[in-house]
């Protein structure tokens, strides 16, 4: 059964690991449904952000216990997926680097 990229794909990870493993391996991460396999996020990816992809490692996070005052919760598991993308292949919506001027933070000591 088909299901629509839109809903395998829920959102990019934009962290400082996931930023490092895009720069250096080529590698981009994002939040993906718990139910959808590798093949479903490796059609996905080349469907939406149209690039190649190389491999796709996915896990699943677990969620972390949370307080408020006496009362714990406990925030859901979700699934990560890490794309690999083939050599070349680059994916400019979600490069950031260039985005902020270096001149924009000058002066401001």
């Amino acid at each position: 059964m088909s299901k629509n990229i839109y809903s395998v794909i829920r959102r990019p990870i934009i962290s400082e690991k996931s930023i490092k493993l895009r720069e250096t391996l080529n590698q981009v991460t994002f939040e993906v449904s718990r139910t959808a396999n590798k093949f479903e996020v490796r059609r996905a990816v080349e469907a939406l952000l149209e690039a190649k992809v190389s491999s796709v490692n996915t896990m699943i996070v677990r969620g972390k216990e949370k307080r408020m005052g006496k009362y714990t919760g406990r925030r859901p598991n979700w699934k990560k997926a890490v794309v690999t993308l083939q050599e070349g292949e680059t994916i400019e919506a979600l490069d950031l680097v260039g985005q902020f001027p270096e001149d924009e933070f000058e002066g401001e000591e």
